[in-house]
């Protein structure tokens, strides 16, 4: 019965699968997959089973006829006459079993075969043996890994030959003054021991290529002692061990124990002085008192390789020499910088989206959100906090099978939210919102597909096309009238509008079409809220219209996936048809590592809006272990930090999750509404990549099949930014005498608005890269010396895929001998400055919850400006509660200060008309007193009123940014340099 059930338990999980993988368009996937598993399976099986099976044979072929009588053989006796009679029995389920394990043990082994035998070149050679790097990245796994499996059987062989051997008294332990092996038996182990030999020499060459690997050195790859001791002492040992088998194998003939024992001996002893001692001492006596001389240019290459494999090698590097000072002039000059800010935090702002867009307590959102780009109304691409209002399951008082599995199917709709606008309450400015959704994003991108049924939430497996499917509530937009709107936008960098409370409620439909309510199936969103209507209910009900998930078109069908799940109601409920189908593996990151198992996935997926259809899009990435001399760092370790969780095994990982290779090769999208996964071949000069899509011809598409829609949205991928951050922490370090003191070495500054250890997250954000003309959006860290706090470089890459610059790796380098405050220091100088103090203050010593928001770095009139929002959220108000967006801190060089909004902290920081003088300019003189006329002016007002006027036109041109920024910010300009003419008259 167990092996039954288990029998049933694994032809439905083999089966389910192959429907899976052809329903989604990947079956040749898995077809390549299981013919490789079972053709490494046949001849591992085969290998194996033949090498040990004919030393068995020949072990009692050869026996002896006849046996000396001794205690020894009596004893045996016994043994021998209780296995005669099942001999063949016993020889096939020895050999069997050591076969069906070797098979198994090799068919986990296929990603390596299909590497081998599909391969491409890298076009770089390793700088020791001249070989291409392909060679160790493909080739020379392969071959030690089949080494490894030879060896396991001769091994195997040899011992089943002596136990054999003694079983039947070829070998014996006592001697009664006879020999110990019959001459049979000496030339049958002999012929094993030869073998091993031969194969311990092909080893030891092939250790020879392992030496790019050593860890001996100072640094990852062959040392100094590697290439001129190991390395000859290797060579040296090959020809040994050639010599020792043929003395193995010349046995045959002269059939005594001394050739083998002194070839065993010769053998070991030459490991012994050549292979370990003199290796050691060289190291010890020649290395390491002159070892960064004698390392130099080693230390040289493992430099250039892992600044080649993490594609570091291209950094723009650009020393920046952070002024500490603002001018009129310099600020006027990045009035455009100020309205591109974002200050709405994605994992603080996620507790508003809950509040506020949950609509139901069945939806849920990430905890932290996402950053995307999309146009405004004018065109204007924005940054955008963008998260799905995904259903996490049936409300809990009703949470049952039939309600988790074929009624809670889906959710609905994506929420966006500008991420540089708030309202006056400190509420984000949404810009989708609501269910069915609506808002100024839905006018720009169109109508699409607002369900939602593959995601990060819900049950493992849904049903649909069976009962009706709970939709969405017919009431919801009701329930979130007092959503913030662009109508109620108050530029954060500005202070609140006057009549900002005038307007409140969401857009309404208005006749020149400001405001739609976007429902891409119509039809179906009407039909379904006049079913729910008719019932009397205060639901609309759906009916699943795609092709996403397997049909169950039959019994049989129903059986299977009732065995891989282990529930008899999908064979009970009469409401599953031969239509019906099942949707499973709903998760975007297991589907793309599914259908593409040989790709590492990003951690974190984001959804987008493209082409009509919420697409949830993956980046994933090709990695190595096996790039010569590249330092090889632990992935999930690197990846992590205040958001993620480092015990989590990261997905797709190498095993060992140790990596020295990385491309972001592949952009891969999942379907929200049917679940179609698509390939894109994003880096196809890879060749880790070409490896794969020989070995997988059609898994891949091509990049210019993406359309315009999607490319908008691809961004520079998370992890991967990550791992370069980690790698650059020593490798901008570029010449090896600096690299071996170590005094340059950086680290990533841990999160301070946090109080953990965790490293600081990378930023997405728009800035003005000094030297560039324009904004790009970007991916941010920095870093700061090893064992200091100060500032030592700031990072960015372009995620801009419209940017000729995408992926462009950029490094401001700090000078040395200054001290520009790093984020904990400008941490610590917030919450020790006085003006800081007394806002905080009563908020701390209240009943509310102030939380720190993301300590953002980014370059500011050639400077570095800090901008950290800080968020109140009522004490004692329980989960209705969230945090809105009070106050702005800001630091630049050493001074800091707090405002409502980051205008107003600017002005605090900077001092509103006291900002230094240009560089020549004398100072104003004296004002005269009240009773006196200013000189060269006919009263004594007109100056003041002058400067009123100019400062009335600056507050304008502000209000103005967030209906026509570029305007806006051109008036910005003039009024300020009005206010500074004033200011110097």
């Amino acid at each position: 019965m167990v092996v039954i059930i288990a029998g049933l338990g694994l032809a439905a999980n083999f089966w389910t699968d192959f429907k899976w993988f052809s329903a989604v368009g990947y079956s040749s996937v898995f077809v390549t997959e299981l013919w490789t598993r079972a053709l490494l399976f046949a001849v591992s099986a085969l290998v194996m089973g033949a090498i040990v099976g004919l030393s068995i044979f020949f072990a009692y072929r050869f026996r002896p006829r006849v046996r000396p009588l001794s205690l020894e053989q009596q004893g045996l006796d016994r043994y021998r006459q209780s296995i005669d009679p099942h001999r063949v029995l016993f020889f096939w389920i020895a050999v069997g079993v050591l076969a069906v394990l070797a098979g198994i043990a090799s068919s986990g082994d296929w990603r390596s075969f299909l590497q081998f035998m599909n391969a491409s070149e890298f076009g770089v050679t390793d700088p020791e043996f001249g070989r291409d790097i392909g060679f160790y990245a493909f080739t020379y796994p392969f071959l030690r890994t089949l080494l490894g499996y030879v060896y396991a059987a001769v091994v195997l062989a040899f011992i089943a030959a002596v136990v054999v051997q003694y079983l039947y008294g070829g070998v014996r332990l006592q001697t009664d003054g006879g020999q110990r092996a019959t001459p049979s038996a000496r030339v049958h182990l002999s012929v094993l021991l030869g073998v091993f030999v031969l194969l311990r020499a092909a080893s030891y060459w092939l250790d020879r290529y392992g030496l790019v690997f050593s860890e001996r050195g100072y640094t990852f790859g062959a040392s100094y002692t590697d290439v001129n001791a190991v390395k000859v002492a290797l060579t040296i040992l090959t020809v040994i061990s050639v010599i020792c088998a043929l003395l193995f194998f010349a046995n045959i003939y002269f059939k005594n124990t001394m050739v083998p024992v002194a070839s065993l001996g010769l053998l070991l002893l030459s490991a012994l002085i050549i292979g370990v001692a003199y290796p050691e001492i060289v190291q010890r006596f020649q290395v390491d008192p002159n070892e960064l001389r004698l390392e130099e240019e080693y230390i040289d290459r493992n430099i250039a390789s892992t600044r080649a494999a993490y594609g570091i090698a291209d950094t723009e590097v650009q020393d920046y020499e952070a002024t500490t000072e603002l001018t009129p002039q310099e600020l006027a000059a990045e009035a455009d910088t100020i309205p591109s800010v974002r200050l709405a935090d994605p994992s603080v702002v996620s507790q508003t989206f809950q509040q506020m867009q949950q609509v139901r307590g069945f939806y849920q959102f990430p905890d932290v959100l996402e950053v995307d780009r999309y146009p405004d109304t004018e065109g204007n691409l924005i940054d955008t906090i963008v998260a799905a209002r995904e259903l996490s399951g049936p409300p809990a008082d009703q949470d049952n099978w039939l309600n988790r599995h074929l009624i809670y199917t889906h959710g609905y709709g994506m929420v966006a939210a500008a991420g540089n606008l708030i309202d006056d309450e400190g509420r984000p400015v949404f810009t989708e919102y609501n269910i069915p959704p609506r808002g100024e994003l839905s006018e720009v991108v169109g109508e699409y597909e607002p369900r939602i049924y593959y995601g990060q939430e819900g049950a493992d497996y849904v049903i649909v096309q069976a009962e009706r499917e709970y939709d969405y509530p017919l009431d919801a937009e009701e329930e979130t009238e007092d959503v913030p709107t662009l109508e109620d936008a108050v530029d954060p960098t500005m202070s609140p509008a006057p009549e900002a409370d005038e307007a409140r409620a969401p857009a309404q439909d208005s006749e020149d079409g400001g405001e739609e309510t976007a429902e891409p199936t119509a039809e179906a969103d009407e039909g379904a809220a006049e079913d729910g209507a008719e019932d009397g209910a205060s639901q609309a009900y759906n009916r699943y219209e795609g092709d996403g998930g397997v049909q169950l078109s039959n019994f049989f069908d129903r059986i299977l996936y009732a065995i891989k799940y282990q529930e008899p109601n999908i064979l009970l409920n009469s409401a599953i048809e031969d239509d019906s189908r099942i949707i499973y593996e709903r998760d975007p990151l297991e589907r793309v590592e599914r259908v593409a198992p040989f790709l590492t996935t990003d951690s974190n997926p984001y959804p987008a809006i493209v082409d009509g259809r919420v697409q949830w899009i993956v980046d994933a990435y090709t990695t190595s272990n096996g790039y010569p001399y590249a330092k090889p760092i632990d992935f999930t370790q690197a990846v992590s930090d205040t958001f993620t969780d480092s015990s989590v095994q990261q997905v797709g990982a190498l095993p060992g999750n140790e990596v020295n290779y990385i491309r972001n090769s592949v952009k891969a999208t999942v379907d929200a509404y049917d679940g179609t996964v698509t390939l894109y071949a994003w880096d196809e000069e890879d060749p880790v990549l070409r490896t794969w899509m020989n070995a997988f011809p059609d898994a891949v598409s091509g990049k210019d099949e993406m359309s315009e829609d999607l490319l908008q949205h691809v961004r520079y991928p998370d992890d991967l930014f990550k791992v370069q951050r980690e790698i650059m922490r020593e490798y901008h370090v570029t010449g090896a005498e600096a690299f071996y003191g170590g005094q340059d070495f950086w680290t990533v500054p841990t999160d301070p608005t946090t109080g953990n250890d965790a490293p600081m997250p990378a930023y997405r954000q728009t800035i003005k890269y000094p030297g560039s003309d324009e904004p790009s959006f970007s991916l941010t860290t920095t870093f700061v010396p090893r064992g200091r706090e100060n500032l030592a470089a700031f990072m960015a890459v372009n995620s801009d895929p419209s940017s000729d610059g995408y992926g462009q790796l950029q490094l401001l380098e700090l000078p040395r001998s200054g001290v520009t405050f790093g984020p904990g220091q400008m941490q610590n100088a917030f919450d020790s400055d006085a003006a800081v103090r007394e806002v905080l203050l009563p908020l701390e010593q209240s009943n509310a919850e102030v939380t720190r928001g993301n300590l953002l770095t980014l370059p500011f009139a050639e400077g570095l400006l800090y901008v950290e929002p800080l968020y109140v959220q009522a004490g004692g108000g329980g989960a209705a509660s969230f945090p809105l967006l009070q106050q702005v801190m800001v630091g630049f060089g050493e001074d800091v200060a707090i405002g409502n909004n980051l205008q107003d902290a600017l002005n605090n920081l900077f001092g509103e008309g006291e900002a230094p003088l240009p560089e020549g300019e004398e100072p104003a003189e004296e004002e005269p007193a009240e009773d006196e006329p200013a000189e060269g002016s006919e009263d004594g007002g007109s100056s003041d009123q002058d400067l009123v006027d100019a400062l009335n036109e600056a507050v304008e041109a502000w209000e103005e940014a967030q209906e026509n920024q570029d305007t806006a910010n051109e008036d910005l300009r003039e009024a300020l340099e009005a206010i500074e003419e004033q200011l110097n008259e």
